[in-house]
């Protein structure tokens, strides 16, 4: 039975719905007191781009990401569906142009026509794969599934939340969430002057989707016979691929709009029949994309130079419980927010310059907005890369069989602030609160003496090094409200042997 055109596109939009709801309820139930149960990851180890630039620079396979080559197989014979059946980005871009132009169709031929700027996607993508083959993964900045996880994460759940829809049982706080709410603003308004800017210009999945699809079996027909070049095609075209002349394949979003609006049914979807239209190849300059290659492989010293966490570890770059050593941990982390999302305490925020350019806004902990509950593990269940290990609480806290517990850093007192040692002032806050038994925080017990002769008995806290875990509960819980009296340094920490304060041998 042959599908009728105007039920391809019916489905097209049932399965985006689908998808983009997909999307959304994962992400909702990617929290501490729902997640369990749920394929939290699911569209991020569905990413092909993810997978193969975290294989480039990690030289190894992540399992999780193996479920990218339900993509990638479909894509080699049915060509880019995914842009416009599951991608949620585009599907959101699609709703937002058609919103925005639907109204006007006679300006809508001449926006969707191919354009040269189309080109500029394939060169990001080359860059982007450049850096990755050097150690550097930065996909997950513009990959439209870690940017629209992020996005959410950060941002739009956040305000969400404030707004009055339950989705956190506390209201979170996010550095830098404004500024990740302008980028997904910009890349959704950018359809009010070019229906699917993002997709059809910047998306470098979509470049790399253009490319596995280029010489697809299946793709969309034209009988040259039936064809009255009325361009009709043209007004609903999602990837601006000109279905009206010779279609370019590799820009093709298999939306199926232009065959329902075809008056001749001149356009079909499958094998070339006999009389159909020839397609042109991938627009791609070849001197551009050597260029391009160049120009990536020497900005990567400069992203290195200065903060990197290469050369010099930085005592603010305190990484969660589980993650990989940090030159391994940024050759696997897309940036995609996933552990920050389903943080408890709201102790995970996107790094700055905390671990130089390569690492922005990969997962950091800020003992000022919360801590690293004794107990969780949950960051390392959502990573979708293995950036973050999924480790037990066992392991966590140093039960058996395990010898010694995940050590995060080490905290460490400034005297000038903390009330015993300053004010001479009673305050048991930071040993009250240790997790660790015995506690890493003890006291000694001192007589001081006052001004007017006398003397006042007082405790005063040590931190003990080797039991402190860097967790950060006694930093968050310090009442010396502006800048805490004792501070976790990422120093000491389990996964590296270089950010040591003593280095054996």
């Amino acid at each position: 039975m042959t599908l009728l055109p105007k039920k391809l596109r019916t489905y097209r939009r049932i399965y985006a719905g689908f998808f983009f709801a997909l999307f959304v309820g994962l992400l909702f139930v990617t929290d501490y007191s729902r997640m369990q149960g749920y394929p939290t990851k699911l569209l991020l180890e569905l990413d092909p781009l993810t997978a193969i630039a975290a294989f480039f620079t990690s030289g190894t396979f992540y399992m999780g990401l193996l479920l990218a080559l339900l993509i990638i197989l479909p894509t080699l014979f049915m060509g880019r569906f995914f842009c416009s059946w599951i991608c949620p980005l585009g599907i959101a871009n699609q709703f937002l142009g058609w919103l925005f132009h639907g109204l006007r169709p006679s300006q809508r031929y001449e926006l969707n026509r191919y354009r040269p700027i189309y080109r500029l996607k394939y060169y990001i993508l080359t860059a982007l794969l450049v850096l990755a083959l050097l150690g550097s993964l930065q996909v997950g900045l513009l990959d439209p599934i870690a940017l629209m996880v992020r996005s959410f994460s950060l941002a739009v759940f956040p305000a969400l939340n404030q707004a009055g829809v339950p989705i956190y049982l506390n209201q979170p706080v996010f550095l830098g969430g404004v500024f990740i709410a302008l980028i997904l603003l910009a890349i959704l308004l950018a359809n009010r002057f070019l229906p699917r800017f993002w997709c059809r210009t910047l998306c470098p999945l979509g470049a790399l989707l253009g490319v596995l699809s280029r010489r697809a079996p299946l793709r969309i027909q034209r009988d040259v016979d039936k064809c009255i070049d009325c361009d009709k095609c043209l007004k609903a075209c999602q990837g601006g691929c000109d279905p009206h002349a010779e279609l370019r394949v590799s820009e093709c979003h298999v939306c199926m709009n232009c065959i329902e609006e075809c008056p001749t049914q001149a356009l079909h979807y499958g094998l070339p029949k006999q009389r159909s239209s020839v397609h042109k190849p991938l627009d791609i300059n070849r001197r551009r994309l050597v260029e391009t290659a160049v120009a990536s492989a020497a900005l990567l010293p400069m992203m290195r130079s200065s903060l990197a966490a290469h050369s010099a570890p930085t005592h603010q770059a305190i990484r969660p419980p589980g993650s990989l050593e940090e030159t391994d941990f940024l050759a696997r982390c897309i940036k995609c927010a996933a552990c920050m999302r389903i943080c408890p305490t709201n102790v995970l925020q996107p790094a700055l310059l905390e671990s130089g350019l390569e690492g922005l806004w990969t997962p950091i902990l800020v003992n000022k907005l919360g801590y690293c509950e004794h107990h969780c593990t949950l960051c390392g269940q959502a990573c979708p890369t293995g950036a973050i290990r999924r480790i037990s609480v066992a392991e966590k806290i140093g039960e058996a069989p395990f010898d010694k517990p995940i050590k995060l850093g080490t905290a460490f007192y400034d005297h000038g602030r903390c009330l015993p040692w300053s004010m001479h002032t009673e305050c048991i806050v930071c040993e009250e609160v240790c997790p660790t038994s015995p506690k890493a925080i003890w006291y000694k017990q001192v007589d001081i003496a006052t001004r007017d002769g006398g003397s006042i008995p007082l405790k005063q806290p040590y931190v003990d090094p080797r039991l402190c875990i860097g967790c950060g509960v006694c930093e968050n819980k310090c009442p010396v409200e502006d800048l805490a009296a004792i501070r976790v340094s990422s120093v000491g920490e389990s996964r590296s042997r270089v950010n040591q304060m003593i280095l054996d041998g």
